[in-house]
């Protein structure tokens, strides 16, 4: 798949197959583009982020952008057509027959290995870019008194404290009670998960006593060789069997702060940190400008060995081909297919259309099928090679372990913002780079990197956004310099710089709820 090279400000083509282009600011009708050498004269108002036909199209003809069909025309669209919902549909209909060809095999490129970060270097071979103490509840009901206790360390131990640490915070959730089977199982793993992340140098489990999650089973979940226990990282409370919980809280915060005061930031190769890739509130320019600017980012971690996360499976659907293509073997291809697939069941077993998207919010911003959505959304993932494929609240596999291959992990996640980013965070991804071109204050446990697709959202929401890739809108950088200067910025926000959500405290988890409640 070719990534995008910008360089019309009025109308955008991005590939030279293309039967549309998209507009760069709202064109009344009438106006006159010139798109490859070809004039069109605009028979519509085209919104910004929005597409107009470059040719004709009678009704079922394949309407085609980034090189691949979005679509089939649901009427016959004249050159200089608005083509949006009124006139444009998905051809998706159910599952696909994939092809395996032979594995890919990634391009030698140069790759500047000198890149490094300052980290603080785990027992387990990961590097986490904070040192913080997280306060992770079994259960919905001690929610509160867990945002109590990490309040106060974080106001003791934390930057405006004593500067120990690098904060203190809690996770909310409802749920750990009234639940069975799997459904318990997906809270038990994702919060286990989180329990182990490299950010994460010290954590306290509190529990309740009486909920489904109980605590013994979790702790051994969490801590499964027992390491992190030795080692007076992970302390745990039931709150029914001690007299006062947050009293014993900041006991048990007092003897981790104790271990973590002594972790110190350590200079690290690049390819050490992981890259969790995600997509919100998208717009027509999502896969113009900043996913394809996430994408290269991709391929520089690739190239110097590390790893990257992809998830977001619904919005694979209609472009999971080209990912497939990029699988390193035969079993990866294989799992690809298995989890693409068994996400399709997972919409019909509810009696769900598998391609009810884009949401409102992406149609306003100029999306209209989800191979459209799809096909922009994974070039967060660049020309990576697709090396694994992760479970939900799993981990990806370290740099340097055995089984260790760089490139992208897939992970198994819906499109929701809260669950998918929450199962970045807990496959180990130390930042999130979340791409938006409508805006979203939201942020999660791992530093939450915001990167507008368009100028207009970076100018109005600065306390949102920390990096905009509308300048190649305009022209005003070349794709691979933009790259390379916002690689750099995410290396020193690795070594410590913080990020608007940190800023603001701006913190969420949200857990996958896989089935029924009692």
């Amino acid at each position: 798949m070719t990534q995008t090279q910008l360089q019309n400000p009025t109308v955008l083509r991005v590939h030279a197959d293309d039967t549309v282009a998209v507009a760069v600011e709202t064109l009344a009708a009438g106006t006159t583009v010139e798109v490859a050498g070809r004039s069109v004269v605009l028979r519509d108002e085209i919104p910004a982020g929005h597409k107009l036909a470059l040719v004709a199209h009678t009704e079922g003809d394949a309407v085609v952008k980034y090189g691949f069909p979005i679509g089939r025309a649901t009427a016959p669209i004249a050159p200089g057509d608005w083509v949006h919902s009124h006139n444009l549909a998905t051809a998706l209909t159910g599952e696909e027959a994939y092809r395996f060809t032979q594995p890919f095999v990634p391009q030698s490129s140069e790759s500047t290995t000198a890149l490094t970060f300052e980290g603080y270097e785990r027992p387990d071979g990961r590097v986490g870019t904070r040192n913080e103490l997280w306060v992770l509840n079994t259960v919905g009901c001690v929610n509160r008194a867990a945002e109590r206790i990490a309040r106060m360390a974080n106001g003791r131990y934390g930057p405006a404290g004593a500067g120990l640490i690098d904060g203190a915070h809690s996770f909310s959730h409802p749920f750990g009670c009234s639940q069975l089977g799997d459904d318990l199982q997906y809270t038990r793993t994702i919060l286990a998960a989180l329990a182990r992340h490299p950010n994460c140098g010290g954590v306290l489990i509190l529990g309740l006593g009486c909920e489904n999650n109980q605590l013994k089973a979790f702790v051994e979940a969490a801590d499964p060789d027992g390491s992190r226990r030795a080692a007076g990282r992970l302390k745990a409370i039931t709150a029914q069997l001690v007299d006062d919980e947050i009293e014993a809280g900041m006991e048990a915060v007092e003897t981790l702060v104790d271990v973590m005061r002594h972790d110190e930031r350590t200079t690290v190769p690049a390819r050490r940190l992981v890259l969790g890739m995600k997509c919100g509130g998208s717009d027509g320019f999502s896969g113009l400008t900043a996913n394809p600017l996430v994408g290269r980012v991709s391929d520089r971690m690739a190239a110097l060995g590390g790893r990257v996360v992809l998830t977001e499976v619904p919005e694979m659907f209609g472009a999971e081909q080209v990912l497939l293509d990029r699988a390193v073997s035969r079993p990866v291809f294989d799992a690809t297919v298995a989890m693409i697939d068994g996400f399709k069941r997972y919409f019909l077993d509810h009696d769900q259309p598998v391609y009810e998207n884009p949401s409102p919010g992406n149609k306003d911003g100029g999306l209209t099928t989800l191979e459209e959505k799809s096909l922009g959304a994974i070039q967060k993932g660049g020309r990576a090679p697709v090396a694994e494929v992760v479970a939900y609240g799993h981990q990806a596999s370290v740099v340097g372990s055995d089984d260790f291959k760089p490139g992208l992990a897939l992970l198994e996640a819906p499109g929701n913002d809260g669950v998918s980013a929450t199962a970045l965070t807990a496959a180990g991804a130390t930042l999130v780079l979340f791409t938006t071109g409508r805006g979203t204050p939201l942020g999660f446990p791992a530093p939450t990197v915001k990167i507008a697709t368009n100028p207009d959202l970076a100018a109005r929401k600065p306390h949102w956004i920390d990096a905009s890739a509308g300048p190649l809108l305009t022209g005003e950088t070349d794709p691979d310099t933009l790259a390379d200067t916002f690689l750099a910025d995410l290396l020193a926000i690795a070594s410590g710089r913080r990020t608007n959500n940190e800023t603001n405290d701006y913190r969420e988890i949200a857990i996958w709820k896989h089935g029924v409640t009692l």
